[in-house]
């Protein structure tokens, strides 16, 4: 239901959005040293050092060091870690696929003084250590294996199992499907900083039913693959944090009031001293309380606490959907913490007793919290007070004094990102916008200067047509952001077809002025060049920075609130002279594929050809976590369950409708597709569908199947809404 995929073309990068990033390596492409002076990155299958500013490099493990002497292989680091003082280095290769991401592999230590290169965990399965990472004094390294804690010893490399528990139910230092999905929780454990104890994730997942999808292709006798997942209305697995100390072994349980299988741990990190903290959230996640837990006994008291009427948002505003690292200050006195209380998504200084102090200012929300520079007194955040659809790096001071500075260029309008070092100091600046090819460069900071030579800009080839940004306010007087690309040699006094792109859910905007925007991925062609207008329309409850009430206004009305809006603004659109409205197609993926099938079946006076990929046709097969914080429990008496799910509506089809899906989904499971076929047959409706055999929610494994799918897509838009002025 959420963000997915980069899809490079000939001419453009987009966002697929439909639901998550699909699978790629779990990594950071640069790891900055601790005075954030210089960083680290692989370059050519090796660990290089490039020191700030000038960008001179050192090549700090060459091939020949990754060359084992006992077996003559070269180890090829996918990702690495460096060791606190600087003298081990952690490589990380074999990488597999855990749901989404690379997250399981084997690891490697390199020990800079004797040289020695050696493998982690002998003894285990290969591939299958997780998270592997440094304790602070470099001695030891932990990982998870097989769900079960273990840690080595770098001198002897004598191996300790922690945990004897775990299963495939019982995990131990990482997380079950639902936890990562919706949470981005997979990183599971978290060393103290005295290096003797370690805290971890406990999830008890035996009661969460497993969804069976069925693999017909791969053996003469189908089989099944079992995947544990929580729909709406099931309690969650069970959650618990331990401390495990690891001169004895012994664990101690943090003491967390309420019931486990009644509320969700989604973060948790080490103080300053010999405490844990720990954010727990409700079943409904309308309550999120902060703990700190003492390490030694496991006793918990809650310190702070908030509220909502619908949600409390804890995604999508640390550190890229990361929730490792907690934002502590003033030698762990205080943090900083993000909150929508007062209507705006702000950052908040709190300290340890739950006090709290504005930091930012107005009305306006922060995007993201990228760093704090506590030496100058600054803290570094992404927000657009003036525009939604754009990005931009501001600062302001950490005492709460003083207005937002913008960082980022005032000549460059449109989408900026950046990776900041430690100190603050410097970063890596990317920028585009939905006209401008992105232009990455090295910055100092807070002057943007860039750093060594300047990148050489592409301009967009001759006739290239240009995205435009519009808002379009309905009768009801409500304003929406959207995207428009008119086709090459536009004429407006005759009539084209016009395809609208939706997505509508709280996971994600599809109206944002960056590279790739406005243009349409899957199309096997040019769009533009075959005379289609595209248009992509932001409504209420996109998490854009447009304030609480914008994002929130769509509590319990997915799949109403969102549908209604689209559709009051495409009456507007159509009305446009040079619209052919027996021409009007949509299609949208995940989420999208949903409202694209609500807009089919409820407005036919608009929407006359559809494409719905990988469709949530009824709202009560998806995951707990994520459908119930934005729509309520199945249970309560107000829920809109039945009248939200595409499936209710589905005897108002008119139209053409093409539904694809993937019958390896573990996300949205092919079981949506076949209970809309069976709607569609009860109704005597005709359309058409599609199944790819095995095919995840991103539908791109095997061989052809991406250039199948782009084709499919085309041929059945050209055929029932044909290109072309008329």
């Amino acid at each position: 239901m959420k963000q997915f995929k980069c899809w490079i073309t000939l001419f453009f990068a987009c966002i697929w959005t439909a639901a998550h990033l699909q699978a790629q390596p779990y990594v950071t492409k640069y790891k900055w040293s601790r005075d954030g002076d210089q960083y680290y990155t692989i370059s050519n299958g090796e660990i290089v050092r490039i020191h700030m500013p000038d960008q001179s490099s050192t090549t700090v493990l060459a091939k020949v060091d990754l060359t084992t002497q006992s077996m003559h292989q070269q180890v090829k680091p996918e990702d690495f870690s460096i060791s606190e003082d600087g003298g081990k280095i952690l490589l990380y290769t074999h990488s597999e696929k855990v749901w989404r991401y690379h997250t399981r592999g084997d690891y490697w230590v390199y020990d800079i003084a004797t040289k020695a290169l050696t493998q982690l965990g002998k003894g285990l399965p290969e591939s299958s250590l997780m998270f592997a990472k440094f304790s602070p004094d470099g001695k030891k390294v932990a990982y998870s294996s097989g769900h079960n804690m273990y840690v080595e010893d770098l001198t002897s490399h004598r191996i300790k199992q922690l945990t004897k528990d775990g299963t495939d139910r019982i995990i131990n230092g990482t997380f079950d499907w639902v936890y990562e999905e919706e949470f981005g929780a997979r990183d599971g454990f978290r060393w103290s900083g005295d290096s003797k104890k370690i805290a971890f994730w406990h999830v008890d997942a035996r009661e969460i039913k497993n969804f069976l999808m069925i693999n017909n292709t791969d053996s003469i006798y189908p089989y099944t693959i079992p995947v544990e997942y929580p729909v709406v209305g099931q309690e969650p697995s069970s959650v618990k944090i331990g401390v495990v100390n690891i001169e004895d072994d012994k664990i101690t349980w943090m003491q967390i009031p309420g019931d486990p299988r009644e509320h969700y741990l989604p973060r948790m990190e080490w103080t300053a001293g010999d405490a844990v903290v720990v954010q727990q959230l409700d079943r409904k996640q309308q309550v999120s309380t902060l703990y700190l837990a003492n390490a030694s006994n496991g006793v918990a008291h809650a310190f702070y606490k908030e509220k909502s009427d619908t949600w409390v948002d804890i995604k999508s505003r640390w550190h890229g959907d990361n929730p490792i690292g907690w934002d502590f200050i003033e030698q762990g006195k205080a943090f900083l913490w993000v909150t929508e209380k007062d209507g705006w998504r702000h950052i908040y200084r709190v300290d340890m007793q739950g006090h709290e102090k504005l930091i930012t200012h107005g009305d306006y929300d922060i995007l993201d919290l990228l760093a704090v520079n506590e030496k100058e007194g600054y803290v570094y955040f992404m927000a657009s007070p003036d525009n939604a659809t754009q990005q931009y790096l501001y600062r302001t001071k950490l005492d709460g004094s003083g207005k937002a500075e913008r960082v980022s260029p005032q000549e460059e309008a449109g989408t900026h990102t950046y990776n900041i070092s430690p100190n603050g100091k410097y970063a890596e600046h990317t920028f585009s916008n939905a006209n401008t090819f992105p232009v990455r460069d090295w910055v100092a900071l807070p002057s943007n200067k860039i750093i060594g030579t300047k990148p050489v800009t592409r301009p967009l080839p001759p006739g290239f047509p240009k995205v435009k940004y519009i808002q379009i306010k309905t009768d009801e007087g409500v304003v929406m952001d959207a995207s428009v690309t008119l086709p090459e040699h536009f004429d407006s006094t005759k009539k084209y077809p016009l395809v609208f792109y939706v997505y509508t859910e709280p996971a994600s905007c599809t109206v944002k002025d960056s590279w790739g925007n406005g243009r349409n991925f899957l199309y096997q062609g040019d769009m533009q060049k075959d005379g289609y207008i595209y248009v992509s329309i932001d409504s209420r409850g996109t998490p854009a920075p447009k304030g609480t009430a914008w994002r929130h206004s769509i509590y319990k009305k997915v799949g109403i609130l969102n549908i209604h809006d689209q559709y009051e603004a495409a009456k507007k659109v159509v009305q446009w002279p040079f619209v052919d409205k027996d021409r009007v197609a949509v299609w949208g993926w995940s989420g999208g594929g949903s409202t694209t099938l609500n807009l089919m079946f409820q407005h036919p006076d608009v929407y006359k050809t559809g494409i719905a990929v990988a469709a949530v046709a009824n709202f009560l097969t998806y995951d707990n976590v994520y459908q119930e914080r934005y729509m309520g429990l199945p249970t309560d008496p107000d829920n809109t369950y039945k009248t939200a799910s595409p499936l209710s509506h589905a005897g108002g089809l008119e139209g053409n409708l093409l539904v694809i899906h993937g019958s390896g989904d573990d996300n949205v499971h092919y079981q949506n597709a076949e209970m809309l076929i069976n709607e569609l047959i009860k109704h005597d409706k005709i359309f058409s569908f599609m199944e790819f055999p095995n095919r995840t929610h991103a539908i791109s494994e095997g061989e052809g199947t991406s250039k199948f799918l782009a084709h499919l897509y085309t041929h059945y838009l050209q055929q029932h809404c044909p290109p072309g002025a008329k």
